[in-house]
């Protein structure tokens, strides 16, 4: 498997049977070169995980990949002429031949005033990959490698690791890492606090890394 982090929550996911790209959004850089797709799976509707300006023309830059998305994300897609699943848990994708269940549902709280929207988590392979979105979703499988959030406004640092220490996956990924100034101190007690048997693993950005 390798993965190439373009920044915030976007990875391209290589399994060798597929090539699956994780929410394109508008803090990422470097995915609008890709070709070859198999598919492009958003988590939920926030600009960050769905950039509006520069998806339709990746979408027609790579004609065969599947377009998956949450139910409240479908609407906003539709506006942009991008024809897509809709995604809910419990659904089982075959995508080009990687396996993908989905999980989560709801996006984490953010304030108790703002209204939430869905979320939706992805496990390709049976536990290969887990990506969770914007929230802590449980993945309902042991876990090989985990897209672990490590920063946002939804959540803070002892939580996220606590997240990491119950699925226990063999590497954490760092994602959704851009509402940082710096990363040094969070990354730095994510390894100190992995559980036995983690290995957490920042990825340099734009590179495909072997995980």
């Amino acid at each position: 498997m390798r993965i190439t982090h373009f920044g915030q929550s976007c990875l391209l996911l290589e399994t060798g049977a597929a090539r699956l790209l994780f929410d394109p959004g508008t803090v990422s850089e470097g995915f609008e070169e890709l070709r070859g797709l198999d598919a492009i799976l958003l988590t939920h509707q926030h600009p960050d995980h769905v950039d509006p300006d520069r998806l339709p023309a990746l979408v027609a830059a790579n004609p065969g990949a599947a377009v998956v998305c949450d139910p409240d994300t479908a609407p906003l897609l539709a506006t942009l002429g991008v024809e897509a699943r809709t995604a809910r848990p419990g659904d089982h994708l075959d995508l080009a031949g990687a396996a993908v269940d989905v999980r989560g549902g709801e996006h984490a709280v953010i304030y108790a005033d703002r209204p939430g929207c869905t979320n939706a988590a992805y496990l390709v392979d049976g536990g290969a990959f887990f990506h969770p979105g914007d929230a802590f979703s449980d993945p309902g499988a042991a876990v090989d490698v985990l897209g672990a959030p490590t920063s946002g406004p939804w959540l803070k640092l002892a939580e996220a690791i606590d997240y990491v220490r119950a699925v226990k996956p063999r590497v954490a990924v760092p994602i959704h890492e851009r509402a940082m100034a710096t990363t040094r101190l969070a990354y730095g007690l994510f390894a100190e606090f992995a559980p036995e048997g983690t290995t957490f693993r920042p990825l340099p950005t734009g590179e495909a890394t072997e995980v």
